[in-house]
């Protein structure tokens, strides 16, 4: 009975510690999105190539996450996990769509073909909100850059840029 209730005190113990770190900015990644590991949320206005924190708001994305496992269970408003993501684009950037990947001003982002499928073989589509064009104002583009499946501004669309969070690595691994 005293192994049973160390067990309880443990788990609780890593229960509540686990809320503080979060409740402090620390986020945790063991998703191929971006690299695995600890991050903690900065202060300031994201920018251009910075690692940023986000949840998905619009009901069609949460459902889809949700339904098709993407995304467990979190602190989101919408319920389920942050996920973490680099900023490509900001308002007036130019984006195109081209077979091998998405552009911004010219420039290929690594690992951003769409995909027609994800990796259980069900269908993806490309957000209606993501067409080639300027990028609106007060929005951006977040992409997974070190994994060509990652679930993210491809199919979700653009990002209300007051809702992304700057991220830092604090540990990451392999």
């Amino acid at each position: 009975m005293k192994s049973f209730l160390k067990i309880i005190l443990c788990c609780l113990m890593l229960v509540w510690g686990g809320f503080a770190l979060f409740q402090t900015g620390f986020r945790i990644n063991l998703t191929p999105s971006v690299p695995r590991g600890i991050y903690i949320l900065v202060p300031g206005s994201p920018w251009r190539g910075d690692m940023v924190s986000l949840c998905l708001e619009d009901p069609f994305f949460v459902s889809l996450a949700k339904d098709r496992g993407y995304l467990r269970s979190g602190s989101c408003p919408c319920g389920l996990e942050p996920l973490l993501k680099t900023l490509v684009g900001l308002p007036g950037d130019r984006l195109e769509i081209t077979p091998e990947g998405l552009c911004i001003n010219g420039d290929l982002q690594p690992n951003s073909r769409l995909v027609v499928a994800d990796s259980h073989g069900r269908p993806m589509s490309v957000s209606m909100a993501l067409a080639p064009g300027t990028i609106p104002p007060g929005m951006g583009l977040v992409l997974s850059d070190g994994h060509p499946g990652g679930f993210d501004g491809r199919y979700f669309g653009f990002t209300p840029l007051a809702s992304l969070q700057r991220a830092q690595p604090v540990l990451t691994f392999n």
